[in-house]
């Protein structure tokens, strides 16, 4: 049985614990609410742009005519696939970053079974050691988010800007992106778009535009100049609703810590009560009996 002294000691550490973990809990709490406002706004503007770039693509040609962009219509080939997998720089927000990495991994699997080659594109850096020991040698590059505080639209341009070289230079065929959508504080739900070429749904509307709309320039002109704009909204998006994942995850996380630190620290003190009034007892005794031998 621990001491009296070991008892105390370790009581003193729970608590100077429960002390950082309840000021993390209230700063998450408080960025969580500025970075919530911040993913929820940005979900219309993205949804319109990929429905009026999905519009106008089905106009031309399906998409994948004589002259359309390689971004929209692809490289023909699907043999390398690019995993862009968004993490964040810091820790202590629970399986946020876990559940993000274990979706790009099963993809991967999942790719390799049907033949496929697979490399990894990473933001942020939490995930590279789990990536790294699962597929040596397979990530590619790493856009570094360290210096931000915030997700901005630059880094968004930045990523999309080197993903579009990188497939025009013919490194991958189709791009993934996997981040986690925020829902609540206590749910994120790990997702995955296809972002490189676009990717038009089925039913795409190509009455999401009024017909009776003329462009100038043409209609060409205009989405081979969304598309790169497309690309980084949905890196912007994706950085924006991973921001707030974090956040919730972390409040949460830190919430559960200082919870369980305060059931801890009751732990701890009733059994130090009780090894202090065994010890009183045992000091009463040894005095009686003393007294009882005189």
């Amino acid at each position: 049985m621990a001491s009296l002294k070991e008892l105390k000691i370790r009581i003193g550490s729970v608590k100077s614990t429960q002390k950082i973990t309840k000021a993390k809990q209230m700063v998450a709490a408080a960025k969580l609410r500025k970075a919530q406002a911040a993913a929820e706004a940005a979900r219309p503007y993205s949804s319109r742009l990929e429905a009026v770039v999905a519009s106008l693509a089905t106009k031309i040609a399906g998409g994948t005519g004589e002259g359309a962009s390689p971004l929209l219509a692809g490289t023909g080939k699907d043999e390398v696939h690019l995993l862009v997998v968004a993490n964040s720089d810091r820790g202590l927000a629970g399986a946020f970053n876990a559940n993000i990495v274990k979706a790009a991994l099963a993809k991967a699997r999942a790719l390799e079974l049907d033949g496929k080659k697979v490399q990894f594109y990473l933001i942020g850096r939490k995930g590279r050691p789990v990536i790294n020991r699962a597929y040596p040698g397979k990530i590619v590059a790493q856009f570094d988010t360290t210096g931000a505080k915030q997700p901005g639209y630059d880094q968004a341009q930045a990523i999309g800007q080197e993903l579009s070289k990188m497939f025009l230079d013919g490194k991958f065929d189709i791009a993934h992106l996997f981040y986690s959508r925020f829902k609540s504080a206590l749910a994120q739900i790990p997702t995955e778009q296809q972002i490189i070429p676009v990717k038009i749904p089925a039913d795409a509307d190509r009455n999401a535009i009024p017909a009776t709309v003329e462009y100038e320039p043409s209609e060409e002109a205009i989405l081979d100049d969304l598309l790169p704009r497309n690309i980084s909204i949905q890196l912007f998006k994706a950085l924006l609703e991973n921001n707030a994942s974090e956040q919730g995850a972390s409040m949460t996380a830190m919430d559960n810590a200082t919870r369980n630190a305060g059931d801890l620290i009751s732990k701890l003190t009733i059994q130090y009560n009780r090894s202090r009034q065994a010890a009183i007892t045992t000091e009463l005794v040894e005095i009686i009996s003393g007294a009882e031998a005189l």
